[in-house]
């Protein structure tokens, strides 16, 4: 039987026959909200200097675009280390692989409150993206093994809540602070909240085996499983879309006129994700690909209308809350295709998914560069919707694997518990 912790939902989940099944099935919320936790503090380091560049920058006494290189080596530190780092951690056990990640944050912020020099700042920012390296491929499939087969949805969606709430009330608190009583307490509450988080995910968090080293699955060969490469695509593209637009929203919006409407409308669109998480959280077993379809769709909707209609501040609100909605459960949607698609070389999958993604972020940043240098920022929304068609044609073609209707084992309770028993079941 594998121990793979994307591949044993029947070894930490209950049957539901038996006696308190009822009670045995609800979510385990106090483990789930410390993954959470983590989500958040692994999103929030990556972005929270995007909101104290200034006095990051007289502090440094570097350049504001020299600081702003700060979140690229996080995210080149992430997708150069992910991989390797999760091949060569395979082994160990879980609960202790995600401390020692979640330490490595508390590390490498606190070094950055410290520091006064801009090469010991940037060695400190790469040392935290390596740690969300092995954090993004580790806690989708933690999620995953604290439920049954039929509550990973919920149990993902609730996990990859941290993301909305450090995009759209970590930034803006952590800008507040920071303006308040200085960039460098907003960096050392980091630490104090990670510290915290140390001390729950012991005391509350279940530990799972990693993998045998007979198990362990060969990198390149998961790309030839089916389905993985078509979710791998469709992160790659539809994270460079979304990235594009976010990572200059603000200059986007000054150039329409509405640099004072930038706090209240990331406020919008992070509410609207959580919306959309739900949403995800809920129909995720049954409509997996209606549900990847329907959120590149609202997507491309806002960035019509930001493209066609931006000239009325209403609709500037309106596509924020549809471009929240769709992009709120995409993390949670493209790790639950990628996991179902790995099978047995899930981790190696999550580790690719995660790679792709940091360099998806980093290549819009680049891109959006590049196209508001050349072509201004009312360029932003056309190149959203361009990327989306092909991400919309791949989700629509791999319906049999990658993005199926709905996710295996996803019936009835009476019908899951027939195949969790069957699946337990060694073969001949």
């Amino acid at each position: 039987m594998s121990t793979a912790p994307d591949t044993a939902p029947a070894a930490s989940a209950p049957d539901p026959r038996s006696e308190g099944g009822e009670e045995e099935r609800k979510l385990p919320l106090f483990a789930l909200l410390a993954l959470a936790t983590a989500v958040f503090i692994t999103c929030l380091t990556e972005t929270l200097p995007a909101g104290l560049l200034p006095a990051m920058s007289e502090d440094l006494r570097v350049s504001q675009s020299a600081t702003g290189q700060t979140v690229t080596v996080y995210a080149i530190g992430t997708a150069l280390t992910a991989i390797p780092l999760t091949a060569a951690t395979a082994g160990w056990q879980r609960k202790k692989l995600l401390l020692t990640a979640m330490a490595g944050f508390a590390l490498a912020n606190t070094v950055t409150a410290v520091s006064s020099v801009y090469g010991l700042t940037m060695v400190a920012r790469f040392v935290a993206g390596v740690a969300a390296g092995l954090a993004w491929a580790l806690l989708a499939g933690y999620a995953r093994r604290l439920a049954p087969v039929h509550l990973q949805g919920k149990a993902m969606a609730i996990a990859m809540a941290g993301i909305p709430v450090a995009l759209s009330l970590g930034v803006p608190a952590g800008t507040f602070l920071g303006d308040w009583l200085g960039w460098r307490v907003a960096f050392l509450s980091m630490t104090a909240l990670t510290v915290a988080l140390l001390v729950w995910i012991f005391a509350g968090v279940p530990d799972f085996p990693g993998q045998a080293r007979g198990e362990r699955p060969k990198l390149l060969r998961t790309l030839t499983i089916p389905g993985v490469s078509p979710v791998l695509f469709v992160t790659l593209v539809f994270v460079l879309a979304h990235t594009i637009l976010y990572a200059y929203i603000a200059s986007y919006l000054k150039d329409l006129g509405l640099e004072g409407h930038t706090g209240l409308i990331l406020l919008v669109f992070g509410a609207a994700s959580l919306a959309g998480i739900w949403i995800v959280g809920a129909q995720i077993n049954r409509r997996l690909r209606g549900l990847t379809v329907g959120g590149a769709l609202l997507v491309a909707v806002a960035s019509l209308i930001l493209a066609v209609l931006s000239d009325t501040t209403a609709l500037v609100y309106a596509a924020a809350v549809l471009w929240g909605l769709g992009w709120g459960g995409v993390p949670t949607l493209l790790q639950t295709a990628v996991g179902d698609a790995g099978g047995e070389s899930a981790d190696a999958a999550q580790a690719m998914l995660v790679t792709l993604w940091n360099v998806a972020m980093a290549g819009g940043g680049i891109v959006g560069g590049i196209l508001l240098d050349t072509l201004g920022s009312e360029s932003f929304p056309w190149a959203v919707v361009l990327l989306l068609l092909p991400v919309l044609a791949v989700v629509l073609a791999a319906r049999k694997a990658g993005f199926p209707a709905a996710r295996p084992g996803s019936g009835s309770v009476g019908e899951q518990a027939g195949a969790e028993e069957e699946a337990a079941v060694p073969a001949p």
